[in-house]
């Protein structure tokens, strides 16, 4: 029997998760971008567009370009496309159509449902407005997988914040009991690149990660960032700006899990606390509405 190189990856990742081996999926070289894979329909809501931004400074597990021409089939993101106005829409149509039930749905921000979604439209379709509330129930149930990339699609940040007067609210929330697989979210503001590309490979190799209660794989948001803080021992400073404990000011590290400590950000080169600033607490369910305490000088 002759199988594909990618059939035989596919198999060796799978023993090694049966036999809960340690298995370092960065180390796993080539993810081919095939049209038998999972190809990825990027849709954007409320938000600002930072985690395509992000995505698009991945270094590790490799590059963008390398992830975009080997390794994702990316066949809709609004931002980094070369098509736009109706033949953006028709790509996005054409490609939930042709991978019915076989796709990766990212929806990046919240989703706007006062006005009956009009307050976020994402395009036109036969001549008609398309909401991103009717795009994400639309596409959503025809996803194998959908994945909330950031906070905001998550657990709806800074657009869903007080006194949320679009009605934001999440994919998770908005799909409940819609998707033929649990809905994989990923915090942060923005979500962490090497987070996004890596969870994405994930599922093409292995489908659905294991998952916390709060959705999030918990490969990644295991640990709070006091927790691998370098700082968790070093003395309380009463103010940013200086080396210290930022814990008795606000820092919302001994709450917030993510990835920062361990990966860094802009290439592994800097993190919040790392430039002397509190953890703000970017991939909490409640973010923003856990202010930083206010100090003294």
């Amino acid at each position: 029997m002759k199988i594909s190189r990618r059939e035989f990856l596919k198999w060796s990742v799978a023993t090694a998760v049966a036999l809960e081996l340690e298995f370092d999926m960065g180390r796993v070289n080539t993810v081919l971008a095939a049209e038998t894979d999972p190809p990825v329909i990027w849709l954007q809501g409320a938000g600002c567009s930072g985690c395509t931004i992000s995505m698009l400074n991945v270094t590790n597990p490799t590059t963008i370009d390398d992830v975009l021409l080997n390794k994702i089939s990316m066949k809709y993101n609004s931002t980094i496309m070369t098509s736009a106005g109706e033949s953006a829409m028709q790509a996005l149509e054409n490609a939930a159509t042709q991978y019915n039930g076989q796709f990766i749905l990212v929806v990046e921000g919240a989703i706007p449902t006062g006005q009956s979604g009009n307050y976020c439209i994402i395009g036109e379709q036969n001549g008609t407005q398309l909401t991103m509330q009717q795009a994400v129930l639309k596409y959503g149930p025809m996803a194998k997988y959908v994945v909330s990339a950031g906070t905001c699609s998550s657990f709806g940040g800074v657009p869903a914040a007080a006194p949320n007067a679009t009605s934001c609210t999440t994919a998770k929330s908005l799909l409940s009991g819609k998707t033929k697989n649990p809905v994989v979210n990923l915090p942060g503001c923005p979500v962490h690149p090497t987070v996004l590309i890596q969870t994405l490979l994930d599922i093409i190799l292995t489908g659905t990660p294991t998952l916390d209660s709060y959705s999030r794989p918990t490969k990644y948001y295991a640990s709070s960032v006091h927790s691998k803080c370098p700082r968790e021992e070093a003395p309380d400073a009463n103010r940013p700006g200086i080396y210290g404990c930022y814990e008795s000011i606000g820092c919302m590290g001994p709450t917030c899990k993510n990835v920062c400590p361990s990966m860094k950000w802009n290439n592994g080169q800097g993190w919040c606390i790392g430039v002397n600033y509190p953890c703000v607490g970017c991939a909490n369910p409640t973010f923003p509405t856990n202010p930083l305490l206010s100090y003294r000088d």
